[in-house]
């Protein structure tokens, strides 16, 4: 028993085709001799018999079939040499012997041993499961080396996709009694071929750090190690083609081309320089606008108004596609059907114009028959319908089915989706077919953080984005800190009634020990809400809330120990201690041109919500917020500028007063430069001097984000900020003593810089601060570490 090289075996089995070709050819040369006086008899074998040997799973009678000779034939030495292929090509045997003797064929066959199981050694970067799918052998089946080298090279192209052009797959056989075999592919899977280098050739406008970030190809960096895109993936670099194709023309450039894409191995060879050679052209605007129609009853200008694209706007092809769809969106509320909305560009490349007029015109009567979707193993077909506009029946239009696929892809539950479209059962009808192929949409994680607020702490959480295939979203996460417990319970339906329609569910609990603060809270409750679209950019947010809001641990004492006997804590929070269940309705419009706004580069939120409480439960009052972003990136879109405005205001109502769980308080993530609820109204004649909050609390933020000179892999970039804002007003303002609180508006300002860190783990902001204008009771906060949230 002994493993046995496929290749090696391989080269036995052509040396026994040699031999068996020689043989025959020998026999016919022997024959030709001794029987000079008549060649076609000489170059003829007639056999009465044949006997087959060797053979224990295969019938003879399979045997013969395949060598196609007839009993008492005349057979030249070619057709002999022809039968002896045929059976050498069925694959069923190791070696083959055609041996004449005299009026008897007689054929000796070795049958190739059946495979008793299959493995996979030396793999370590990837599983056994993944790689068998990929094998075509299987066990208790005729071994066949020609598959078992082509199941090799298959495994070999799934090290490759993940950059391992080095790896080797060798199969080999170990020989077991019965004529039997286990099969095993040893793997050598080599190291990672990393992109040493991503560099970029005739970009004039944009740096190779900007492009960069526009590839999904990255250079090996700090964490090469755990970044898997900085391996060389050559399928990738078409996506990145089209990545690049996409910013370019978002920005004007209408000509840009990508002349070649070249890979070199470093010497080495244990890295890739890839560059990029592309051709930017010129940048173009929008020049006039206009919209013609030959159609009765449409009004060209009445749908020319529902454009958003101006003069002088740099020219965008999302731009136009959204201009199209507001009209073709207006012929439908019109009720006039086959409407096509045709962009007819004329370039001006004098001006670096294009003007663009809108023919309105009728388009095909074609209707779709039906919306065909396969691959979807977990997922429900009406999760995948629901991102189509049209249904079986309705007019066909192109440019839906392209949106509803890029709506398909952005859900997050598929690896790979393709959605084309053919001829129905009759000319004017088209199918509609679907074919995705589905991914992990689920996380369990266990973890640590930390927070300059809270301290350490451990946390579990549970996630799912597509649970049971209905499209909806699960997540349970508990958090336990050093000062602090809590945890989270969500679930979203996103398409009630298959409508773009969300409800959500959330149920939360938290004990908190506050930071400079000797008083603790306690919060549970539940909060269901609604989600829907209003405009383009617009949707509107409807929920209800209730909860229990507990303040408990407050000392009512004094602290002996002082001249004057100063109580430890204000009365103000004294007389808010205890529990209160809160019962509120509200809502929160939110304007986000982010996605899919006029400019690439610019992005506006604005944000308006409030909450009525008072249906119900011990709390009555109204809360307002408010929040406006703008974000804009200049200097060839090196560096990002943003800046905030928000604030509240909370009223109370019939006679009451609101609780330290109603107010606003300040800390590092409103108001850098400062600890969590480190400023505010105190009141200053007690020992602990707590941060009461304010009613009404606003804050500006201004801050720039750009490149600090670091290779762009490294993924580090640095930021400077400007911070001010103030928290004041309260309802009960008599403090310790009989001295009133100060709960004037006072102004704070800090400045500070960051530095940015796009990690694997998620995106670090590192904030270094110092206030520049504050109380001398404020607590400050020169530094903090927090998750970095991107505009």
């Amino acid at each position: 028993m002994g493993i046995v090289n496929t290749g090696v075996r391989r080269r036995a089995q052509t040396a026994t085709w040699i031999k068996g070709f020689c043989l025959v050819f020998l026999l016919a040369l022997g024959g030709f001799a001794g029987l000079s006086a008549s060649p076609a008899q000489a170059q003829a074998f007639q056999f009465n018999s044949v006997t087959i040997e060797g053979n224990q799973r295969i019938e003879p009678g399979t045997i013969l079939s395949y060598a196609a000779i007839s009993r008492g034939e005349a057979v030249s030495g070619a057709e002999l040499n022809d039968a002896y292929q045929r059976i050498v090509n069925s694959g069923l045997f190791e070696t083959v012997e055609l041996v004449p003797g005299g009026s008897t064929l007689v054929i000796r066959v070795k049958e190739w041993p059946t495979i008793n199981r299959i493995n996979i050694e030396g793999n370590a970067r990837i599983k056994d499961e993944p790689l068998l799918t990929l094998v075509k052998s299987q066990p208790r089946r005729v071994y066949n080396p020609t598959v078992a080298e082509q199941d090799a090279a298959s495994m070999v192209e799934m090290y490759e996709a993940r950059g391992r052009l080095a790896a080797t797959i060798t199969p080999k056989i170990i020989r077991r009694s019965d004529n039997r075999v286990d099969l095993v592919f040893e793997v050598v899977e080599g190291k990672v071929v990393e992109i040493e280098r991503l560099s970029f050739v005739g970009n004039r406008s944009f740096s190779d750090n900007r492009l960069r970030r526009v590839l999904e190809t990255k250079q090996a960096g700090l964490l090469r190690s755990v970044i898997q895109r900085d391996t060389f993936v050559a399928d990738r670099l078409e996506l990145d083609k089209q990545l690049l194709r996409d910013f370019y023309a978002t920005r004007g450039f209408i000509d840009f081309q990508t002349l070649s894409v070249n890979s070199e191995f470093s010497r080495e060879r244990n890295a890739f320089f890839v560059t990029f050679s592309v051709q930017e052209g010129q940048a173009y605007k929008f020049g006039e606008i206009s919209a013609s129609s030959v159609l009765p009853g449409v009004d060209a200008q009445e749908f020319l108004g529902v454009t958003k694209t101006r003069v002088g706007q740099t020219y965008s092809p999302v731009a136009l596609e959204n201009d199209i769809n507001r009209m073709e969106r207006l012929a439908l509320k019109k009720g006039l059907t086959f409407i096509r909305v045709t962009p007819q560009v004329n370039r001006d490349d004098r001006n670096l114009i294009l003007n663009i007029d809108y023919v309105i015109e009728r388009g095909p009567r074609i209707f779709v028959e039906r919306i065909d979707i396969e691959g979807n193993q977990t997922t429900l077909d009406r999760v995948i319908r629901r991102q189509f506009d049209s249904v079986e029946g309705d007019p066909f239009n192109p440019r839906q089915i392209r949106q509803a696929a890029e709506r398909i892809r952005a859900l997050g539950y598929f690896g790979t989706a393709d959605v084309n479209t053919r001829e129905g059962t009759a000319p004017d009808q088209v199918v509609v077919g679907v074919n995705v192929e589905e991914q992990p949409t689920g996380s369990l994680s266990f973890g640590g953080s930390y927070s300059a607020d809270s301290g350490a702490g451990l946390n579990v959480s549970f996630s799912e984005r597509n649970f049971l295939g209905r499209g909806q979203t699960l997540s349970f996460s508990v958090t336990s800190g050093t000062d602090s417990t809590s945890s989270n319970f969500t679930f979203i339906e996103p398409a009630i009634l298959g409508r773009d329609l969300a409800f959500s569910f959330r149920a939360f609990y938290s004990v908190t020990e506050q930071d400079n603060s000797f008083y603790d809270t306690r919060v549970v409750g539940v909060s269901p809400g609604l989600d829907f679209p209003v405009s383009e950019f617009g949707r509107l947010g409807v929920r209800y809330s209730g909860s229990k809001d507990t303040i408990l641990n407050v000392d009512a004492g004094t602290d002996d120990g002082t001249p004057t006997g100063k109580p430890l804590n204000s009365p103000i929070l004294l007389d808010e201690v205890g529990s209160k269940e809160t019962s509120s309705l509200g809502y929160t419009y939110t304007y986000d041109t982010r996605r899919g706004g006029l400019s690439p580069n610019t992005g506006i939120l604005l944000q308006f919500g409030q909450d009525f409480a008072g249906l119900g439960g011990d709390t009555k009052y109204v809360k307002s917020t408010a929040k406006a972003i703008v974000q804009t990136k200049v200097m060839n879109e090196e560096v990002t500028l943003r800046a905030t405005v928000e604030g509240g205001a909370v009223h109370s109502l019939n006679g009451n007063t609101t609780r330290l769980t109603d107010r606003y308080f300040l800390g590092p993530n409103l108001l850098r430069g400062f600890s969590s609820r480190g400023v505010g109204p105190r009141d200053l004649e007690t020992v602990n001097q707590d941060v009461l909050g304010g009613n009404m609390y606003a804050v500006s933020r201004l801050e720039a984000e750009f490149p600090v000179g670091l290779p762009e892999e490294y993924g580090i970039s640095g930021g400077v900020f400007l911070d001010a804002g103030s928290v004041w007003s309260l309802d009960n303002t008599a403090g310790a003593g009989g001295v009133e609180v100060d709960d004037a508006f006072k102004l704070r300002v800090a400045a500070g810089v960051s530095v940015f860190w796009d990690t694997p783990i998620g995106p670090l902001r590192f904030n270094f601060s110092k206030a520049l204008k504050k109380e001398d009771y404020d607590d400050e906060q020169n530094f903090n570490l927090t998750i970095s949230t991107q505009f």
